[in-house]
């Protein structure tokens, strides 16, 4: 006699023709694999391995959001000493305390930073140089994007001067610690913008025909043509230097774009920059991989997106042009350094 139980199970079990007789259910799973693929397209590879930092002291600029904070938050979980290099003091102490909640480590630390000011990055150099004995890698990951014309502290335009002009100086004032704690590494952050980037050395702040595009780009390019131009200067160090693509990333970089100022367009993009746009995570991925992974030790004047490297800009290896922009900024920042 024949089970009920197994009877009923039978008679409630879906008709396989029925099934098969209408496509939408294959539809929509395919169209939502399709989705799902492309948003893991868009976000990137994650930073698999690499090494741990323990005893290891780590500068971050800019690392109260977005993603240096990301950043600074993968080298505490990996055991480093972290210094959080911020301007502003109350969002710069609110991430240390987040990042030592998040990954149990009270070796993280705030140091004001202004990028605009090389009064303030001196006084940021001497305060760190006193204080800690080593540094083995120097995040320069602040920066500004598509701002309204606005002029530094030096009366330099202003994404020239903290893209720029401050991570040069920062980089230059550091060199003899991060040459003593050797090996030690140096993260420059560039963008896609410095494919079409110019040095215009006879109006540098594009006075009287500042374009928030034009001016991004410049900077960029700028620190690409310094990457190169240091890890050649460095070459017989154990000091390497690297740039980094993060992506289009969502984060406070974009604050001046209309898709961020604007409500109505906020709103009406929200689904495509949260599908298209990677999150802080996501961006913070290359700049870990160029940070922690253990084949690029010695490796030095490469260009990284999506841990990866990527073909570094022809112009971008310009030498007379890396001189060039290398001595003009040295008397722009009135930095007296010997070749």
């Amino acid at each position: 006699m024949a089970n009920p139980h197994i009877k009923e199970f039978m008679e409630n079990m879906p008709d396989p023709d029925a099934m098969f007789k209408s496509w939408w259910p294959f539809i929509i799973a395919g169209v939502a694999g399709i989705l799902y693929g492309l948003r893991s397209w868009f976000r990137g590879p994650r930073c698999v391995g690499g090494a741990k930092l323990n005893g290891k002291t780590a500068i971050v600029t800019g690392a109260n959001s977005g993603v240096g904070k990301a950043a600074a938050m993968e080298f505490a979980r990996r055991g480093g000493r972290v210094i959080l290099a911020c301007r502003n003091d109350t969002e710069g102490r609110a991430a240390v305390e987040e990042i030592r909640k998040e990954t149990g480590s009270t070796n993280v630390l705030f140091m004001e930073l202004d990028l605009a000011s090389f009064k303030s990055i001196r006084s940021f150099v001497d305060k760190f140089t006193e204080k800690e004995e080593h540094l083995h890698l120097l995040v320069n990951n602040a920066g500004v994007m598509m701002c309204p014309e606005e002029k530094s502290a030096d009366k330099f335009e202003l994404q020239f001067a903290v893209n720029f002009l401050g991570t040069v100086l920062l980089t230059e004032l550091l060199l003899d610690k991060l040459k003593a704690s050797a090996p030690s590494r140096i993260i420059t952050t560039s963008a896609a913008a410095a494919n079409l980037g110019e040095i215009d050395f006879e109006n540098i702040n594009m006075t009287g025909k500042y374009v928030p595009g034009k001016a991004y780009a410049q900077s960029k390019f700028a620190v690409l043509l310094y990457t190169v131009y240091l890890a050649e200067k460095l070459k017989d160090t154990k000091v390497t230097v690297n740039a980094v693509n993060p992506g289009v990333v969502n984060s406070n970089a974009h604050r001046h774009l209309p898709f961020k100022t604007n409500s109505f367009i906020r709103l009406s993009f929200a689904p495509f920059v949260w599908f298209m746009m990677k999150n802080c995570e996501d961006g913070a991925q290359t700049t870990i991989f160029c940070a922690t992974a253990e084949e690029l030790e010695g490796v030095t004047g490469k260009y990284y997106k999506d841990c990866q490297e990527t073909k570094m800009p022809e112009q971008a290896l310009d030498e007379e042009l890396q001189k060039k922009l290398y001595q003009a900024t040295l008397q722009w920042m009135k930095l007296d350094k010997s070749e």
